[in-house]
């Protein structure tokens, strides 16, 4: 993978952790959402996984945000 493809992933991912925590949401909490394993939250998280474009809305949906607001950094 590229730099800028795996930094882009990583920035997503960085995201998404902090609207998570300003929703006051654990990672477990938003798995249990999303009905996947929380390790699965902590790989997007740290950039470790490329998630899909569907999870990418399941996650906009479980935050009650819009999806675009994933992509924001």
């Amino acid at each position: 993978m590229d730099k800028e493809k795996k930094d882009f992933i990583i920035k997503f991912g960085e995201n998404l952790q902090k609207i998570r925590k300003q929703k006051k949401l654990t990672q477990a909490q938003l798995a249990t959402d999303l009905d996947v394993e929380i390790s699965q939250i902590s790989r997007i998280e740290r950039g470790v996984l490329n998630t899909s474009i569907g999870n990418a809305y399941a996650i906009s949906k479980a935050l009650d945000i819009e999806i675009d607001e994933l992509f924001k950094f």
